[in-house]
């Protein structure tokens, strides 16, 4: 059975835009806004209408037609972006940011969870330099990181340097 769609109307939009400006900042999303399921959250834009996209939905699914921009965790109810919610709205992005140096954005690029202390706790959007590299968790001891296990960078050794 295919997970439900739902569009969310002007009100839970609104709602859904005033708690993604209080975790980040971030004030306007300009296109239609759709759950799929529970949790996922997908942006649509252009000119297909509900019913055009419910009607693909019955052939393919609509992560196809859509943009998979954030997740809801079901625990605290709060937002967690994907990598391109994160990049999508950089512009607006203003609170919860935590900057990476260089050794933490790679491992944080292969997938690892980082284990440092920050104080801090809830979602964060990790930065590197000018990139936004998706959410992390932070907790009282790490960050854990949803990097899917697919888009992680793979360790290649430099097999020249072992000659």
């Amino acid at each position: 059975m295919p997970i439900p769609l739902k569009f969310l109307d002007k009100n839970e939009k609104e709602r859904f835009i005033q708690q993604l400006n209080n975790q980040f900042g971030i004030k306007e999303i300009p296109w239609r806004i759709a759950k799929l399921g529970k949790e996922r959250i997908i942006l649509f834009s252009g000119e297909i209408s509900d019913k055009e996209i419910f009607k693909l939905d019955e052939f393919s699914r609509l992560e196809g037609v859509g943009l998979y921009f954030a997740k809801i965790d079901e625990k605290t109810k709060d937002i967690r972006l994907s990598i391109e919610g994160t990049q999508l709205l950089k512009n607006q992005i203003t609170k919860n940011i935590f900057e990476l140096d260089d050794k933490q954005a790679e491992q944080w690029m292969m997938g690892q969870e980082l284990n440092i202390t920050t104080g801090k706790k809830g979602f964060f959007i990790m930065k590197f330099k000018e990139d936004f590299l998706g959410t992390g968790k932070i907790s009282a001891e790490k960050i854990s990181n949803f990097i899917p296990k697919s888009r992680r960078l793979k360790y290649k050794e430099n097999k020249e340097a072992n000659i």
